[in-house]
C-alpha cells in the first residue's frame, strides 16, 4: 500500500530555512503515479491548512499554487526519480510553527480540498 513518509522538521530561529522532505513508497510507479501533490500544516486547534500543490502531469511552474500567506517564501519541488517531494521553507516566522503533512492524490484535486488519498504522519515545524 501506498506510503508517505515526511522528515526534515525541526526547531529554528526565526529567519531560519529548512527543506522538508516526502518520500513515496508502495507504488511501482512512485510519485509519478499521483497527479496533485501537496504539503498542508495544522496547529493545535486550528484546521488543517492547504500551503501550497503541485500537479505532476505537467510539472511545471505554472502547476504550483501556493497559499497567499507563503508565497515567495516557500517553494514545492517534486523530484519523481527519488520519488520524493519537498518544501523548501526561508525567512520562517513564528506562525509557520506547525505540524507539516504532505499528501497526494491519484486524481486532481484543489489545495482546498481536504480528502486526499494519502498522507503522511506529519513532521513538526517550531519556529521561535
Amino acid at each position: 500500500h501506498v506510503q508517505l513518509v515526511e522528515s526534515g522538521g525541526g526547531s529554528v530561529p526565526a529567519g531560519g530555512s529548512l527543506t522538508l522532505s516526502c518520500v513515496v513508497s508502495g507504488d511501482t510507479s512512485g510519485s509519478a503515479s499521483m497527479e496533485s501533490m501537496a504539503w498542508f500544516r495544522q496547529t493545535p486547534g486550528k484546521k488543517r491548512e492547504g500551503v501550497v500543490v503541485v500537479y505532476t502531469s505537467t510539472n511545471s511552474r505554472e502547476s504550483e499554487y501556493y497559499a497567499d500567506s507563503v508565497k515567495g517564501q516557500f517553494t514545492i519541488s517534486l523530484d519523481n526519480a527519488e520519488n520524493t517531494l519537498y518544501l523548501r521553507m526561508n525567512d520562517l516566522k513564528s506562525v509557520d510553527t506547525a505540524m507539516y503533512y504532505c499528501a497526494a492524490d491519484r486524481g486532481w484535486i484543489a489545495l482546498s480540498h481536504d480528502v486526499w488519498d494519502y498522507w503522511g504522519q506529519g513532521t513538526q515545524v517550531t519556529v521561535s
